[in-house]
């Protein structure tokens, strides 16, 4: 087995994959409004994107009966302000809550939390 994905449920599946496709510089292989997809160029898993016209975004940080994330992607970068900074011009919002000093905690267009971090921590 070799795992292929990760799927995040969007309402707008194209719209996110452009948002991750800034992000990260991987080609939009499949592009359809109920499915996207990229894949980095080396052939390691990517990120597929899969329409959920009732997607409800998790909260950042969860309170008691808040929708919880199922998970969260972490993407490493070399100048954490410059990072946030494209994120946020592509669509990212900044969380109002940052746990560490060397991660930026973001939300995407879809709500979907991912932490943008230095090397190191």
């Amino acid at each position: 087995m070799r795992l292929s994905a990760t799927v995040l449920d969007t309402p707008d599946p194209p719209g996110l994959a452009r948002f991750y496709q800034r992000l990260l510089g991987w080609p939009l292989v499949e592009d359809t409004p109920q499915w996207a997809r990229l894949r980095p160029g080396d052939g390691g898993p990517g990120l597929s994107f899969q329409q959920e016209a009732d997607h409800v975004p998790p909260v950042w940080p969860a309170g008691p009966g808040d929708p919880r994330m199922q998970l969260h992607l972490d993407v490493e970068v070399d100048d954490l302000d410059a990072a946030v900074a494209v994120a946020v011009e592509a669509g990212a919002t900044v969380a109002g809550f940052q746990p560490q000093a060397g991660v930026r905690v973001c939300l995407d267009p879809a709500g979907h939390p991912f932490c943008l971090f230095l090397p190191g921590w």
